[in-house]
């Protein structure tokens, strides 16, 4: 056998403890149960004389940026437009990674579970539309639009084999698909009245973004200062300021900095030198060609890694453990002591929102899957069945990150807002059970558990990864 690097038992149980770590920080699942627990402890807290705490915490002012890129906000405003943009993000890293290495990169294999994601938003917002038709409450028609894929894959998660990894891969491409035209929703029907002059600033720093892509600029802290800039821009602009963390994530190179063909022959000159360097007889700080040259080549390898991987590993826990959970629990916190229940549960943004998502999302998603199919248009990646068809189309249902930030720009009247994140919390719940029980009963088990399988979404975003 051959003989560890790391000589030290403690180094070595170090390592170890970093990777369990790594592997449960990296799991989708544990990311989503997470911001469940946190929208949880914030509908606990909200009813509780803890409430007006809560609410003055969440009032005080801050200032983020610097000089005239500085802009006020409240602590709430922080989590809903400053840390929510890192979120964006980490999505917008996940869309660059399907269209140059993924799915979204094979238009023929990606053009199905795409064109099923736009039957699964229109159905719902014209459900919602028809439900509120003359209401003021119209307006939230984008509510019920969004899929959160951490929520639907933890559900999908606990169903073992009776999901094939095709469909998973349908699933995650679909629900990619409709961050995509949640955030074009965004940018176009829940912005301010546009400045010209900060849209114009907003312009500027994107192409500024651009010039250090073109430049072959492979260290992330000079997008991070132009992304920071572009954010204070947007935000100032009119337009929703989370949407620079997208433009931000498409200017991240994704190629690597090393030529990696000659990556190999390059690191054996560099452990023969690193060998002739070093001498057992003398302690390593003295050493110093050694240490010198073992810091190139630790430079070297970091640069192997593209910016935008980097980027990934730099934000995802951080967004997974911390920007999710927290924007959870500010917007979960609904006061309902002394709210009348059925007029919430009849409120017709509450209804559209949730006969968008529990009806709207699975007819939308089954009915366009079923016409593309049936016209030849399209075919079911092979290892999925129609009642893994039906059981994406209800778990699409699934719906939190997105709708809350929807619901939370949509409403003018806080009861509106109110009543629709009671339906959106409704109708995710819903829907999970609806899809697990429909699975456990409809689709028999696999064996084997081969297959192809999907980029693992926790540990990218992933989200992604929520959204």
């Amino acid at each position: 056998m051959a003989k560890s690097i790391y000589g030290e038992p403690a180094v070595v149980r170090r390592l170890e403890r970093r990777g369990a770590l790594a592997s449960v920080t990296g799991s989708g699942t544990v990311a989503a149960g997470v911001m469940v627990a946190a929208a949880l402890l914030a509908l606990v807290i909200a009813n509780t004389p803890l409430y007006e705490g809560v609410e003055r915490l969440l009032a005080l002012p801050l200032e983020v940026g610097v000089g005239p890129f500085a802009v006020s906000l409240t602590v709430e405003a922080f989590v809903n437009d400053f840390l929510m943009a890192v979120f964006f993000l980490l999505v917008g890293i996940e869309l660059k990674y399907e269209t140059t290495v993924g799915q979204l990169r094979r238009p023929r294999q990606a053009i199905l579970p795409m064109l099923a994601a736009v039957g699964g938003v229109t159905a719902p917002a014209l459900i919602y539309l028809a439900v509120n038709a003359g209401q003021p409450t119209a307006s939230g028609w984008a509510v019920p639009i969004a899929t959160d894929i951490a929520f639907a894959l933890g559900v999908v998660s606990l169903l073992g084999d009776r999901i094939s990894p095709e469909a998973k891969v349908f699933f995650q491409t679909l629900a990619i698909a409709d961050d995509i035209l949640a955030i074009v929703v965004i940018a176009l029907f829940y912005g301010q009245v546009p400045d010209l002059a900060w849209c114009a600033a907003s312009l500027v720093a994107a192409l500024c973004l651009v010039a250090l892509n073109r430049a072959r600029v492979y260290s992330v802290a000079p997008y991070v200062a132009v992304g920071v800039v572009l954010w204070a821009c947007m935000f100032n602009s009119g337009i929703h300021a989370t949407l620079a963390g997208v433009i931000l994530a498409f200017a991240l190179p994704s190629r690597s900095d090393v030529r990696l063909p000659e990556l190999s022959d390059w690191l054996s000159r560099q452990a023969h030198d690193l060998d002739d360097a070093y001498d057992d007889e003398h302690h390593v700080l003295g050493q110093h060609d050694f240490t010198e040259g073992a810091w190139r080549v630790e430079r070297v390898m970091h640069h192997v890694t593209p910016p935008l991987q980097r980027m990934e590993r730099y934000v995802s826990v951080f967004v997974n453990f911390l920007v999710l959970p927290l924007f959870a629990f500010v917007n979960a916190e609904l006061h309902l002591v002394g709210e009348n229940f059925g007029a919430i549960l009849t409120n017709p943004a509450a209804l559209g929102t949730y006969l968008g998502a529990v009806v709207g999302k699975p007819v939308g998603i089954i009915l366009v899957t079923v016409l593309l199919v049936r016209l030849g248009f399209a075919r079911l990646p092979r290892g999925m069945d129609w009642g893994q068809v039906v059981a994406v189309g209800i778990l699409g249902g699934v719906g939190f990150t997105m709708s809350i930030l929807i619901s939370g720009l949509a409403f003018a009247d806080p009861a509106d807002a109110i009543a629709a994140k009671c339906a959106i919390l409704l109708g995710s719940v819903t829907s999970a059970l609806l899809g697990y029980a429909f699975v456990r009963l409809a689709v028999r088990e696999r064996g084997g558990g081969h297959g192809r399988k999907s980029r693992p979404h926790g540990a990218n975003r992933p989200g992604q990864g929520v959204s």
